[in-house]
C-alpha cells in the first residue's frame, strides 16, 4: 500500500513528479491548517486584544487580515512541499483568476464590498440601521453579505454590495439618539395652554425620554374636527424597548393625564342643520 502511494500521480513541465503521499499530505496539511489558522486568528484577536479599545468591527478586520495572511503562507509552503515552482502556479493561477473573474462577478463585488465596509465603517456590528423601509440591527458583516436582525425578529441577509449602495439611515453613526413623534387631536374650546402644560407634564415624567435635546410640544393645526398638537421627544434606540412601545406608553400617560383634567380627546363630528321657514309644498297628484 505504502509503495502504491508513492507512485507518480503527475509530472509537471519542468520534470518535478509529484507521488499520490505527497498530495494526501499535502491535502491533510491544507484542512488542518485551514482549522488552525481560524483559530489562531480568534485566539490572537479576541483574547489578546480583548481589554483595548479596539472597536469590534476593527477587530473582525484584523481577524481576517490574519487568516487570509497565515493561509497564504500555508499554500505557499505546499507548493515548496510539491516542488512547483511559483512561475508556473503564478501563469496558472492568473488563468484561473480571470476565467474565476468573469463566473462569479457578484461574488467578488460582494467580497470588496464588504472589505470596505469594514474599513471604511458606514456601519459597524450594533448599530440601528433603516434600510428599504424597515428598520433592524447590524449583527455581523461577512465577507459576501451583511446580517441584519429585524425589529421583528426576522434575520436578514443582505448583500454587501447592496449595503454599499443604497439609501442607508444609520441612527446610531455618531450618538445613539433619534427622535420621534406622538400626535393627539382635542375638541375645539379645550385650553390650549392646558394642553401643552399636560402634554410636557407626561414627556417630562417617562423615564427614556431625553432630556437633552429637549422636547418640544406643537400646536400643529386647526383641523377639520380638532385642534392638533405634535409632541417631539429624543429617545436612545439603545434602551431595550422599541419606538412603537415607547410611543404606545406615552400615549398611555396622555389619555390619563388629559382624562384626569377633563380634556376631550376629538372625535369626527359633523354640524346638520335643518331650515323649517322654507318649506316645500307638496306637489297634488
Amino acid at each position: 500500500m505504502y509503495e502504491a502511494l508513492n507512485n507518480t500521480a503527475f509530472t509537471l513541465s519542468s520534470g518535478v513528479m509529484v507521488t499520490w503521499l505527497q498530495i494526501i499530505y499535502s491535502l491533510m496539511f491544507v484542512v488542518f491548517a485551514w482549522f488552525f489558522s481560524r483559530l489562531l486568528a480568534f485566539i490572537l484577536v479576541r483574547k489578546l486584544l480583548t481589554k483595548t479599545r479596539i472597536s469590534e468591527d476593527s477587530k473582525a478586520i484584523i481577524q481576517k487580515i490574519l487568516f487570509f495572511t497565515m493561509l497564504v503562507l500555508v499554500l505557499l509552503s505546499v507548493l515548496t512541499y510539491l516542488g512547483i515552482p511559483l512561475a508556473t502556479f503564478a501563469f496558472i493561477s492568473g488563468a484561473v483568476a480571470i476565467g474565476f473573474g468573469f463566473g462569479a462577478k457578484n461574488i467578488i463585488e460582494n467580497f470588496l464590498s464588504g472589505w470596505i465596509l469594514m474599513s471604511e465603517r458606514p456601519i459597524r456590528m450594533g448599530d440601528i440601521i433603516e434600510l428599504d423601509g424597515f428598520l433592524g440591527v447590524v449583527m455581523g458583516i461577512g465577507n459576501r453579505s451583511t446580517q441584519i436582525r429585524r425589529n421583528d425578529g426576522a434575520h436578514i441577509i443582505v448583500p454587501n454590495s447592496q449595503v454599499l449602495e443604497s439609501r442607508l439611515v444609520n441612527w446610531t453613526l455618531h450618538d445613539p439618539f433619534i427622535r420621534t413623534s406622538v400626535r393627539v387631536g382635542v375638541a375645539y374650546g379645550t385650553d390650549v395652554e392646558l394642553v401643552r402644560a399636560r402634554m410636557e407634564a407626561v414627556l417630562d415624567s417617562h423615564e427614556l425620554v431625553q432630556d437633552f435635546p429637549q422636547f418640544v410640544v406643537v400646536f400643529e393645526d386647526f383641523a377639520d374636527n380638532a385642534l392638533v398638537f405634535d409632541a417631539f421627544f429624543w429617545v436612545s434606540v439603545q434602551s431595550g424597548k422599541e419606538l412603537r412601545i415607547i410611543r404606545s406608553e406615552i400615549r398611555f400617560m396622555l389619555e390619563k393625564a388629559f382624562r384626569e383634567a377633563g380634556i376631550v380627546v376629538a372625535f369626527p363630528q359633523r354640524d346638520v342643520h335643518v331650515n323649517f321657514t322654507n318649506p316645500i309644498p307638496k306637489e297634488e297628484s
